[in-house]
């Protein structure tokens, strides 16, 4: 039998018919509408209403922990859609921290809202307590990932390298608790802010 969402619009509206003439309450019916016609739907919200559980893809600005990118990489998701200026500035201090043998290991940048939404409904799962997920996950509407603002560095060396020099190219750590988010937050040179306690600001 063919998916729903395979068939032509003259089928669904016989299906439809079919359902309103069986009883089917016209909300139930607006909604199957909206969602069969739909084109602007979101993966996460088309998934979340088949009650398929969502998982994030490269598409998302998913980075494998095994495989995290440099700063050079330009058709990742996660990558290519950082904020123009922080991406310059990334790859400027990429180029001066190679001589002390530092490399930008991105663990991520760029995320998608259903990614991070799903990141913050995991963490909240582990942790058994909003509160606490809150202090490392933002909110979709709160996250500097989401509006490409932000990059996580996976290594201690390339961290530490970034939180003594990065602020000549503008680069900050902007969460004490984690010496890994680094957004461009000051111009080149410039003092960076005191960073917040953690991602609930």
């Amino acid at each position: 039998m063919a998916s729903p969402l395979s068939l032509s619009n003259r089928s669904r509206r016989r299906r439809l018919t079919l359902l309103a003439s069986a009883g089917v309450s016209v909300v139930v019916l607006t909604v199957a509408i909206s969602l069969l016609t739909s084109s602007t739907a979101s993966t996460f919200t088309a998934r979340v209403v088949a009650g398929v559980p969502f998982s994030p893809g490269e598409a998302d600005g998913m980075i494998p922990a095994a495989a995290p990118l440099t700063v050079e990489n330009d058709t990742h998701p996660a990558m290519a859609r950082l904020d123009p200026d922080l991406l310059d500035a990334l790859r400027a201090a990429q180029a001066a921290a190679a001589s002390d043998g530092i490399v930008f290991d991105v663990t991520s940048g760029w995320r998608s809202a259903a990614y991070q939404r799903w990141l913050l409904d995991d963490a909240i799962r582990t942790s058994g307590s909003e509160e606490t997920a809150r202090a490392y996950v933002a909110t979709p509407e709160q996250s500097s990932h989401v509006t490409g603002r932000a990059v996580d560095i996976g290594s201690l060396d390339a961290q530490l390298w970034i939180i003594e020099n990065g602020r000549d190219w503008g680069l900050c750590q902007t969460y004490a608790n984690e010496r890994w988010h680094f957004e461009k937050a000051t111009d080149a040179g410039g003092e960076c802010p005191e960073p917040h306690r953690d991602a609930r600001g």
